[in-house]
């Protein structure tokens, strides 16, 4: 793990250690948790820990598990207190605390049942003050809390203090902010089966741990980290006061400390070492603060904004405009799949062999016109072998009201089925009788994955794809009905190092998308990498000549210094990019799960590629009405 200089730390207000990965992140926590557990029980002492839920610690947890089935660590001596559940919650509830926390740790080892604390979601309201004190006491009669594990949430909340929590507030019952509740919605399957409320430890309550460990993963928590570790101290951002702590840190992954000073700005912190990536990004950077196209940047523009250092190196700010602005030149492209019979040294793409073979891989039935609709459509308009590979069904993502609405056609078609006729009764009376976020039967999930399914061929078909180039993988992790999926396994990479090998493709397209708050996009892409990786294990000719392109999903586009590939997309091909979204008719108007954003998708799809092409242009690029950007992978 890099070990940065003091300089390069002077914005940061919390001791923050950042690893190369979310895997490698969890286990440093796990190693410090059972080293304490060890220390303790030598001692012959109790060690105390302060535990969170979520899709944060969940890896941690699985470490600590892991441990105690090696032989390496016993909980005989732990006390756990877990920081909050919602309420009104039943303990035995799919969405309780009680129930994650079982299935994740409790279950797997061997603590004592009596040494586990975790807010009942299932007392009466007029049990709840007293109840509340208990606990408090419960935590000061065992010592206080040695180490206290914690995420955060987008408005900058520890357990569920939300925005508004004060410095001194106890363990209480607090109604949830809008946008935690939209955060669960998915868990729910609907925002409006989200509970209102939550016990919660208290603000006051977590300060009083001896230690704390925040953790964060991934680019969607990059900016609520940046403000809790870079920020002032403030009541809307309740993490903030993790400041007054004197033995706290916080543990991230690369993509969760991509906004903090040292890795975004890092020259404003300290002289740098100067490489074309960095020149670029800083540039760029330059560029858009001074609201000045690239050319345009001055001597004394980068002098006064700590790029003194660069100017010195390079010679003089013409030298330096001229060779970033060439960089992003190149990067722009009309053929995606390269321009045949033409000099292909500037180019992103090959211009041989022509046509491609493209495989696009789309985790779930839409992303693949969400997110790179406009250059699908230039692949086939410029005669490539367009196939497309559907990794997941997406069926949690249908409503129950499409179901009947299909349903209801499907019986008019065949009056005289009278298997199906049977089938549709099943599913009619459990839906009928189905309660809020209770998982969908067998026959429901079926259902629901054909709906997907035929959209997704519509969508192929008004692309000009054709129905046999679509393939749908179904990958075994993702089919659990619930939005928490199975670990990948050996499977799921097998099906794709099939699918690559039998296609053979010349590109490939994939959603490096890490943001997706739901994880499928993560996993997808480690399918992906792990059967590229084995196809080149086992010497497979066609793969040195294969180049992986990563797009990005519906929730954010990457840094215009990061891309490797910009495709323009004029208005007619925006138009029918719209229209090709539109197919999926089960995700218009009202998707499932929208995220943080409650624009539809092919309005997020359309602002954010006109915003790239609008970057572009301010930069001193040609103007064109949009863009989709690419970053290409090498293994």
């Amino acid at each position: 793990m890099y070990q940065p200089y003091q300089e390069e730390l002077r914005f940061e207000k919390i001791h923050t250690i950042i690893h190369g990965n979310s895997d490698v992140a969890s286990l440093s926590v796990a190693n410090e948790i059972a080293s304490l557990i060890n220390q303790k029980q030598e001692e012959g002492k109790k060690a105390v820990l302060g535990l969170a839920t979520g899709s944060t610690p969940v890896k941690v947890y699985d470490y600590l598990v892991q441990f105690h089935k090696e032989g390496r660590l016993s909980f005989k001596n732990v006390i756990t207190f877990n920081l909050d559940e919602y309420f009104p919650m039943k303990p035995d509830s799919i969405h309780s605390y009680v129930r994650f926390m079982n299935e994740h740790l409790f279950d797997h080892i061997d603590i004592e049942p009596h040494n586990i604390h975790i807010p009942d979601g299932n007392i009466s309201m007029d049990e709840i003050r007293k109840y509340c004190e208990d606990y408090e006491e419960k935590i000061k009669n065992v010592g206080g809390i040695d180490i206290q594990i914690l995420g955060i949430g987008r408005t900058g909340h520890i357990g569920f203090n939300e925005p508004g929590s004060t410095l001194n507030s106890k363990t209480r019952l607090i109604r949830l902010d809008r946008m935690t509740r939209l955060d669960a919605a998915s868990d729910f399957f609907g925002e409006e089966n989200v509970p209102k409320r939550a016990i919660t430890m208290g603000v006051g309550t977590i300060m009083s741990a001896r230690k704390i460990i925040l953790m964060a993963w991934g680019e969607g928590k990059s900016s609520i980290v940046q403000q809790a570790v870079e920020g002032k101290i403030k009541e809307s951002v309740p993490a903030t006061f993790l400041q007054h702590h004197d033995n706290c840190d916080f543990v991230l992954d690369e993509a969760a400390a991509s906004s903090l000073t040292r890795k975004k700005t890092p020259w404003l912190a300290t002289e740098c070492d100067w490489d074309d990536k960095l020149i670029k990004t800083a540039t760029i950077w330059l560029s858009e603060k001074l609201g000045k196209a690239i050319l345009k940047l001055t001597n004394e523009d980068y002098n006064e904004y700590g790029m003194g250092n660069l100017i010195a190196e390079i010679g003089s700010a013409e030298q330096i405009n001229l060779k970033v602005f060439n960089q992003l030149q190149h990067t722009i492209t009309g053929w995606p799949g390269g321009k045949p019979n033409a000099d292909d040294s500037q180019r992103p793409e090959r211009a041989q062999p022509h046509p491609k073979t493209s495989l696009i891989f789309s985790p779930h039935p839409d992303d693949d016109v969400i997110s790179m609709g406009g250059t699908l459509l230039r692949l086939v308009d410029q005669g490539h072998n367009v196939h497309v590979a559907y990794q997941t069904s997406g069926n949690i993502a249908v409503f129950d009201d499409e179901v009947i609405r299909f349903l209801d056609f499907a019986i008019d078609v065949q009056k005289d089925n009278k298997e199906l006729k049977q089938k549709i009764k099943k599913v009619r009376e459990f839906l009928a009788n189905k309660k809020p976020g209770e998982l969908d039967s067998p026959e429901v999930q079926e259902f629901k994955g054909l709906i997907r399914k035929g959209e997704a061929l519509a969508a192929c078909r008004y692309c000009g794809v054709p129905e046999e180039n679509a393939h749908f993988q179904n990958l075994p992790f993702y089919e659990t009905g619930a939005v928490r999926k199975k670990p990948l396994s050996d499977e799921d990479v097998q099906l794709t190092y099939d699918l690559l090998n039998k296609l053979k493709p010349h590109q490939i397209f994939a959603a490096g998308d890490l943001s997706d708050p739901h994880g499928t996009h993560r996993v997808c892409l480690q399918i992906i990498f792990k059967a590229l990786e084995k196809l080149k294990e086992d010497r497979v000719d066609w793969i040195r000549n294969c180049y992986v392109w990563l797009y990005r999903g519906a929730w954010q586009e990457w840094d215009i210094a990061d891309m490797e590939m910009a495709v323009p997309i004029g208005p007619k091909d925006m138009a029918r990019k719209i229209t090709a979204i539109f197919k999926h008719q089960s995700q218009k108007d009202s998707a499932m799960f929208p995220g943080n954003d409650d624009r539809e998708f092919w309005q997020r799809a359309e602002q954010r590629n006109k915003d790239t092409a609008n970057r572009y242009n301010e930069l001193g690029m040609a103007e064109y009405e949009a863009m989709e950007g690419f970053v290409r992978y090498h293994f």
